[in-house]
């Protein structure tokens, strides 16, 4: 039997990149995804046709994770469509690198209504729904420990991932619902690309620096999501997986 049968998980940010990997993965493994994306209709549409030709159940669902509004129609699109809640996975990001000097209060405001309020919102809504088994899944980033240059901000907001991540596995223990997050190293995005970053030399740097010599792929991350969304990762919450190739 597939790992995730019968499951329904919600996805945020899963129109591309990590997010669209970690949504095919879970249907690949038997889960019914809702596939939330903020404004790539076409992206979202893509990634569930892709689970339904390999004989998945998913639905796009458009919502801002950042307002209260939008956290809770995604969470309850999918007790609506599948008529429960199981796995969440706080993916819904944004990045840039920005210089101490060029830091505004609309480049830090961006980045902590999205990475920080988002995922506390959609984790709001959904925690009234998941039971015994559920499992939240908070993508957050290898910065918070290797502290690369311009990107204090960003930084910041996975720093408080992490803390949070930590904070409602304490929280939600109790009713059995783990949280733990997954810490990518660079990954080769579509984001990634758009940013300049593919390519560059702070990306030859990371490859030089990274044990195992490559950038990762999208489908490493995902992989790692499929694991703690199981039963495999029973006995795990609190947990920041490290998914870098190596880099520390």
């Amino acid at each position: 039997m597939s790992k995730l049968q019968a499951k329904v998980a919600v996805v945020t940010g899963a129109s591309k990149g990590i997010g669209a990997a970690i949504a095919k993965a879970l249907a690949a493994e038997g889960a019914a995804v809702v596939v939330n994306y903020a404004s790539s209709k076409a992206g979202a549409d893509a990634v569930v046709a892709a689970i339904g030709k390999g004989g998945g159940k998913a639905i796009a669902v458009q919502g801002n994770v950042a307002t209260q509004a939008g956290a809770k129609a995604i969470v309850d699109a999918a007790v609506t469509q599948f008529g429960r809640l199981d796995i969440v996975v706080n993916n819904s990001g944004v990045y840039e690198f920005s210089p101490i000097e060029a830091i505004t209060p609309e480049h830090f405001h961006r980045h902590f209504d999205t990475n920080v309020l988002g995922l506390l919102l959609v984790t709001q809504a959904a925690s009234k729904h998941l039971g015994e088994g559920g499992s939240i899944i908070n993508v957050s980033s290898v910065v918070t420990q290797i502290h690369p240059a311009n990107s204090a901000v960003y930084t910041a907001t996975k720093g408080a991932v992490d803390a949070i991540t930590g904070v409602l596995a304490h929280e939600l223990g109790p009713r059995r619902i783990r949280v733990n997050s997954i810490n990518p190293g660079m990954v080769e995005t579509e984001g990634a690309h758009t940013a300049g970053f593919i390519g560059s030399e702070f990306a030859q740097q990371v490859v030089t620096e990274t044990p195992l010599g490559r950038l990762g792929q999208p489908d490493d991350i995902a992989d790692v999501a499929v694991f703690l969304a199981s039963n495999d990762s029973r006995w795990m919450t609190g947990e920041k997986l490290v998914a870098s190739g190596g880099v520390r």
